[in-house]
């Protein structure tokens, strides 16, 4: 399944070098959002700054990406992805190199600016360049992006805690060295991308706004930006702990983040829904933020209520962005950075505000303010009950029909290769939301009337030929029909969006196995399932599917890797064990007996579960 680690999903470890190129980038970018933090005191001090000027840190940066994420698309349509790429990764390496040897606190606001406008370039294309670049695997791919955002993110305020012992420079310079390897890989290592078929407006994104959904949640993460970036930008200052101490604080927030953002978004959004998810986790963010507007000079307090708060914006960061691409009408390279203008304004500013309020009152109002906003953000989100009920509608939808490619009308939404139609001739109406299913075609073999049903779940990689062998095998032996069933993943990874697997090459994936069964005179049919928002998503439409066709066993393939991709992988495997009805088969394409990933004869190389 393309997209999906439900099914066989090749290593993300397997992949170009130009993958990894890109994702070296994407950690040392992920790091950039906790890595000043453990420095902003010793800047404060040694720079002899106010702590309102050293937020400007946070405000030029996040401003200024902020109107730059408008001009992204326009860019990226007339150069390219990969030019964008690079000429993103030429101004972080310029300016952050000059903001470590900037000798006043102006001249790193300044350039804090530029790296800003390097960072949106970045930002809009670095998922996009892995997708293109990625083979032997399009999940892995985005399992590996995935990887790189926890991963920049729980590591990021460490480093700069552990650089800024050394110097308050250190960090800044370590990520222009960090970005310089990055930027000669991808200038070495990436292929030129193709430009889009139509070149995107500079309006483009403004008019998307326009969209009640998009606006609403955009200005739903405004509000909750603003108590994010008061508690990352102004929280450090009444710790009072040196940079390496900062950083461990800071590491633990991150790694809750990460956590949270990969794994526990995705299980609390299944199980309790888009809306519930989000008010609930939006309030118990607010009353975290009032904690700390209450204790902000008791160090017991104030620290664990940081740390604590990295759930709840992780949570928060997964499931505002998926709604968004659900609820937006436009490309999602357009929706992502309309969204990111939104609430990348109220990111910046809420640092530079905080430092302003806490010298015209005290240290406690701006937390309260915080906690207000964030309050605010729950009942503007509460204007738009019914988007989220729709979200919620789309994303829960069984598996239903679509017209077949060649408008026939089909009993079980197949579409046969000859243009014919089967048994009780059942219309299909085509289906846009998540479990909308393209049939792809039969491959002509006959079948008996009481077939039973081996579904094979297929990706893109070649672990897909062993799960087509495997279940092709078993239908054999009990006069059974395969279900050949790819899922195309929306591509929707941390704050980001993309478009991902064209509709046409998820075809040819089922295409390709359907003609390896049908050398092996095995009947079998192939569907394409649509739209999954992440990869316990995929699982649930995988299952879902299996049930409604009465599948007596699923073929998946193994993860062939571990560690934090593998737990990635889980989120989708777990799904399908939850759900389905079905036994399920897991074929291993490095076990003994599988040369060059086929399964030697007689028997396939799997496991039973």
């Amino acid at each position: 399944m393309s997209g999906t680690h439900t099914g066989s999903v090749a290593s993300p470890f397997k992949q170009p070098k130009a993958v990894f190129a890109v994702a070296l980038a994407c950690v040392v970018s992920f790091m950039g959002i906790g890595l000043v933090d453990p420095i902003l005191p010793a800047i404060s001090h040694q720079l002899h700054a106010s702590p309102s000027e050293v937020t400007l840190l946070f405000t030029s940066y996040l401003v200024v990406t902020a109107v730059a994420m408008l001009i992204t698309n326009w860019v990226s349509s007339r150069l390219g992805a990969k030019k964008t790429l690079i000429a993103g990764l030429i101004l972080i390496v310029v300016f952050s190199a000059l903001a470590g040897a900037s000798p006043s606190i102006s001249g790193i606001i300044g350039f804090r600016a530029g790296w800003g406008v390097g960072n949106a370039l970045f930002i809009a294309t670095s998922l996009a360049v892995i997708v293109a670049s990625a083979s032997g695997g399009f999940a892995g791919a985005i399992v590996l992006y995935e990887t790189a955002l926890g991963v920049g993110i729980a590591i990021g305020p460490l480093v700069g805690g552990t650089l800024g012992e050394i110097s308050w420079r250190g960090p800044f310079f370590g990520v222009s060295a960090l970005m310089t390897i990055a930027l000669i890989a991808t200038v070495v290592l990436v292929e030129p991308t193709p430009k889009p078929a139509h070149k995107t407006s500079l309006s483009a994104p403004l008019r998307a706004l326009r969209h009640r959904g998009l606006l609403t949640m955009s200005l739903t993460a405004l509000c909750y930006n603003w108590g994010f970036f008061t508690v990352l930008g102004y929280a450090p200052f009444p710790m009072n702990l040196s940079p390496i101490k900062l950083g461990l604080v800071f590491t633990g927030w991150g790694i809750l983040v990460a956590l949270f953002a990969v794994f526990g978004a995705p299980r609390l959004q299944a199980t309790f829904g888009i809306a519930k998810t989000m008010y609930a986790n939006l309030a118990a963010f607010a009353v975290v933020v009032v904690v700390i507007a209450t204790w902000p000079t008791d160090r017991a307090v104030l620290i664990p209520a940081v740390i604590v708060s990295g759930i709840f914006i992780g949570v928060n960061n997964t499931i505002t962005t998926q709604a968004v691409m659900t609820v937006s009408p436009v490309e999602k390279p357009v929706a992502s950075a309309g969204y990111g203008f939104v609430r990348f304004i109220g990111g910046g500013l809420a640092p530079y505000v905080a430092g302003r309020l806490v010298l015209a009152t005290n240290i406690h109002v701006p937390f309260y303010i915080a906690a207000g906003a964030i309050a605010l953000g729950i009942v503007i989100l509460s204007t738009a009950q019914g988007l989220l009920t729709e979200a919620e509608r789309v994303q829960a939808e069984q598996v239903s029909g679509t017209a077949p490619v060649n408008g026939t009308a089909l009993a079980n939404g197949t579409a046969l290769a000859d243009g014919t139609a089967l048994a009780d001739g059942t219309a299909l109406a085509d289906g846009t939301g998540p479990g909308a299913m393209v049939p792809v075609a039969s491959n002509g073999v006959r079948r008996t009337a009481d077939a039973r049903v081996i579904l094979a779940a297929i990706d893109s990689s070649p672990v897909a030929t062993v799960v087509t062998q495997a279940a092709g095998r078993l239908a054999a032996r009990g006069a059974g029909v395969v279900h050949l069933v790819h899922t195309q993943e929306d591509v929707t990874a941390g704050d980001a969006g993309t478009d991902g697997e064209s509709r046409e090459a998820a075809r040819a994936v089922v295409r390709d196995q359907l003609d390896q069964l049908a050398a092996r005179h095995v009947p079998a049919e192939g569907h394409v399932l649509l739209h999954a928002l992440d990869h316990g998503t995929a699982g649930r439409m995988v299952a879902d599917y299996a049930n409604s066709i009465g599948a007596s066993t699923v073929v998946i393939g193994a993860s062939t890797h571990g560690g934090l991709p593998a737990l990635m992988d889980d989120s989708a495997s777990r799904e399908l064990w939850r759900h389905t009805r079905s036994n399920i088969l897991i074929v291993n394409a490095d076990a003994p007996g599988v040369v060059e990933g086929i399964p030697a004869d007689p028997e396939p190389a799997a496991q039973g579960a």
